[in-house]
């Protein structure tokens, strides 16, 4: 799969078909280049797992003709990968200053600065890599320099939104203006690619500024101590938590690495530059309950994160019965139990809590359809390629796009190879694709051997067996020693590991000289038991010792 000169590939590696992982190249001319080099987060599939990274197998194949990684934004599913696979891909990083700072942080923490080339473009900035021209688009997010890309190529002009939405008073930047986007739609636009992530909801996302006011009120009737959660990158909520600390006659204090990292890049960045004075947790812990507002992550239930610890009693930061916590973001789906969890502990203390469905104290970072339609009037596009979504977020904004005039759109998946021109977008091939997780310091298949076993343990348990043979006659000496993990036996432990162990003694004595064969059959043995006690098949490790 190599483009050719007569056409303009597309193939996502991650981020279609899923919420998360953005991984997008486009291809002419024999090369290509990649936007966004993002991750997920584990959950209850990946056992052990707290980062899932996208598998690059595709383009590690062909870097010889990877011209270059052009990043939109900061966020953890556009960046996030970057320390862990871009180094093995040996190719220049792209971004504008602020984004270029959360990078170089990253790649300074993984002690490879010196091995990954990033180049640091000016906001509204252009470069050329081989036959794309790019150029960056200020667009609203959630995020400071949340850009698209209008990318120049041999084949017509591709807007790449990224993440972004219509904020008429943001709080940070200055997003590009109605006419600067129809301006962009009047150069001819051959396809636009965009995000798909809120495209059911029938309102538009709404300003910061809208957050504000809600956040002002809860927090001003607040009688306690008040915690906010949010997630550290928006810095635009950070910046609006600290005006309303400035509006509630409360000190502030900032809770989490993460977040201290966001501030000190936005500062030297030029951005946060009204931020007021924070005060260190010992100072917010003295202070009288009323007088202070704690910035923490932790909202989706991340059980590392400050707010779990704060739950739990496991942080300096005490809450009790009058003070508040207040979740200013949007419940991820799959996080509903994480997020149940602490807050069932937070009301066992007496602590009251306000979510999105109580007041006004989150917005979305995501077009709704209104801010979709507006953007479709403004680029006027020939084709519509919906990305960054699940695949009924996809398919619905191909058909939405449709209904409002646009000339053709195309659903696809992670996988899929799209020549979008010349001609009728289509797509002409799949390529594989698939997860890697970090697991400790080593990256792993996510579906691999170790990921299998791990999962299968989870499932069923794990139980070990060793047995003593004289090495010349072959005879089970003594019992076999048996021990469990996660086997569903509880109080009756002691007899189930009798029957085990029995089990493999029976088992062993049949005299087989073939090792592989007996521990095999002291394997099925043992299995056998629990199946019975239990209905599990739990793995089973036979150890033989020759004495």
């Amino acid at each position: 799969m190599k483009p050719s000169n007569d056409e303009l590939l597309f193939l996502a590696l991650g981020g279609s078909g899923e919420i998360g992982m953005n991984v997008n190249l486009y291809g002419t001319a024999g090369k290509w280049v990649m936007v966004d080099l993002g991750l997920t987060f584990g959950d209850s599939g990946y056992p052990g797992i707290d980062l899932v990274l996208p598998d690059l197998e595709f383009i590690e194949k062909r870097r010889k003709d990877l011209l270059g990684i052009v990043l939109t934004h900061g966020h953890e599913d556009h960046i996030g990968a970057i320390p862990y696979l871009a180094a093995d891909l040996d190719v220049p990083l792209y971004a504008t200053p602020f984004t270029a700072g959360l990078i170089r942080g990253k790649l300074d923490e993984e002690g490879i600065a010196d091995k990954v080339k990033l180049h640091v473009i000016p906001n509204e900035g252009s470069f050329q890599l081989g036959p794309f021209g790019f150029r960056y688009v200020p667009l609203a997010h959630s995020i400071p320099e949340g850009n698209a890309l209008l990318i120049d190529t041999p084949h017509g002009k591709i807007f790449h939104t990224g993440d972004w939405k219509i904020d008429e008073q943001p709080l940070l930047g200055t997003p590009s203006t109605a006419a600067e986007l129809e301006a962009i739609g009047d150069e001819g636009i051959l396809a636009l690619v965009c995000d798909s992530t809120n495209v059911f909801n029938d309102d538009a996302s709404g300003s910061e500024a809208m957050v504000r006011e809600g956040l002002d009120g809860v927090i001003g009737a607040a009688t306690g101590r008040v915690l906010v959660t949010t997630f550290a990158s928006n810095a635009a909520r950070v910046q609006t938590l600290g005006e309303v600390a400035r509006d509630t006659g409360r000190q502030l204090c900032v809770a989490g690495r993460s977040l201290d990292r966001i501030i000190r890049v936005a500062k030297a960045t030029g951005y946060l530059k009204d931020f007021p004075p924070t005060i260190d947790v010992d100072t917010a812990m003295r202070l009288p309950p009323r007088e202070v507002m704690i910035i923490a992550t932790g909202g989706q239930g991340e059980s590392r994160a400050a707010l779990a610890r704060v739950a739990f009693d496991s942080h300096p930061i005490k809450l009790s019965r009058g003070d508040t916590v207040v979740f200013s973001s949007k419940q991820i789906p799959g996080n509903e139990l994480a997020i149940g969890r602490i807050q069932n502990q937070l009301a066992a203390k007496g602590v009251l809590m306000v979510t999105d469905r109580q007041a006004h104290v989150h917005v979305s970072g995501h077009p709704g359809r209104p801010e979709l339609e507006l953007m479709y009037r403004w680029i006027r596009p020939e084709i519509v390629l919906p990305v960054h979504g699940e695949l009924r977020h996809m398919a619905e904004q191909a058909r939405f796009a449709l209904e409002k005039g646009v000339p053709q759109s195309i659903v696809q998946m992670n996988g899929d190879v799209l020549r979008l021109a010349p001609g009728a977008p289509k797509k002409i091939a799949d390529e594989r694709t698939g997860r890697l997780v970090l697991d400790g310091d080593i990256i792993l298949p996510a579906d691999g051997g170790t990921m299998n076993e791990r999962r299968k343990i989870a499932l069923h348990g794990v139980i070990s067996v060793t047995v003593a043979l004289d090495r010349k006659r072959r005879l089970v000496i003594g019992d076999p020693a048996v021990a469990l993990q996660g086997v569903p036996v509880e109080e009756d432990k002691e007899d189930f590991i009798a029957d085990a162990a029995t089990a493999a003694a029976k088992a062993a004595g049949k005299g087989e000289r073939d090792v592989e064969k007996l521990k095999e059959g002291i394997r099925l043995a043992v299995r056998r038991v629990a199946t019975e006690w239990t209905g599990k098949k739990p793995i089973v490790l036979v150890s033989i010792i020759n004495v």
